[in-house]
């Protein structure tokens, strides 16, 4: 017992000696077009994700953002976790008619600089789960 916490309060300090340095390690130019992308924004928390972008976390009027930068500053896209109630009538009817509200697991509106905003609605599947991303009219678009 004695190990495991002792292993435990290890696996703690160097977590968080690691985030610390994560968000010691964001590029100026990441900083620089967030603050631009966001003014008046200046605390956001940074992470690294999956694709190697640099993530940043923070709220606006209450409601936790996400906002994801390449290395040099060139802003990937900004989404937040929504409910269903929160959908576009049009998106809401189009989930209603064609799938099975009962296998969504996530719904995140997305803003993108190609698509504009959009609508990013998983669903579970056996094995992988899957992705429909909904334009505001309920229009697939991936």
């Amino acid at each position: 017992m004695k190990t495991q916490l002792t292993l435990l309060f290890a696996i703690l300090l160097l977590t968080s000696a690691c985030a610390d340095r994560a968000k010691g390690q964001v590029p100026e130019a990441v900083k620089k077009a967030f603050q631009a992308k966001y003014p008046g924004e200046d605390d956001p928390d940074w992470e690294t994700d999956s694709n190697g972008f640099f993530e940043s976390s923070f709220k606006i009027d209450g409601k936790h953002y996400r906002a994801d930068f390449d290395k040099d500053g060139n802003w990937i896209e900004t989404e937040r976790s929504i409910d269903f109630d929160d959908l576009p009538e049009p998106v809401r009817e189009k989930i209603k008619n064609e799938y099975d509200r009962s296998e969504i697991t996530e719904i995140e509106e997305v803003e993108h600089p190609q698509k504009g905003l959009f609508f990013d609605i998983e669903f579970k599947r056996s094995g992988k789960n899957k992705d429909v991303e909904l334009d505001k009219n309920g229009k697939v678009i991936n």
